[in-house]
């Protein structure tokens, strides 16, 4: 598969699965949680709250690792895992992207200073179980 038809699938995988699974690194070990994502050409993004372990563990260490994708179904369940860095954003515009009513169920408004959004910039890609074929890396890095 050329790395075109890698990202294409990759991207189809990222915006028709919202949920999935962040990790974060706590004393060297990965804590993981359910998160929902909106996709910004391969740009994450996760609303949350600014006094969560997640926010906390981030400022210590940017590294993420996330999980989307993966029907249940069995072998050959297409998904992607998603390595890269983590920043905090604060600022309006960002946070007006991705502002929901679930997200207004448990932050309250648009402006509670405790809302932040996790902006996950992909480092790489590896496209999983797409039809039996082996995993392809995409590469963001450069």
């Amino acid at each position: 598969m050329d790395k075109n038809e890698a990202k294409r699938l990759a991207l189809d995988i990222i915006d028709s699965n919202k949920v999935g699974v962040l990790a974060t690194i706590e004393g060297n070990k990965p804590h993981s949680r359910y998160m929902t994502f909106y996709n910004d050409n391969f740009t994450l993004l996760t609303p949350t709250s600014s006094k969560t372990h997640k926010a906390e563990e981030i400022e210590k260490n940017s590294n993420v690792h996330i999980l989307l994708g993966y029907d249940g179904e069995g072998y050959g369940d297409a998904f992607v895992e998603i390595s890269g860095k983590a920043v905090i954003r604060h600022d309006q515009e960002t946070k007006k992207k991705v502002w929901t009513d679930s997200v207004q169920s448990w932050l309250g408004s648009p402006d509670n200073p405790e809302y932040i959004v996790l902006e996950i910039q992909p480092d790489s890609i590896r496209l999983m179980n797409s039809k039996g074929d082996t995993p392809e890396e995409i590469d963001f890095s450069s």
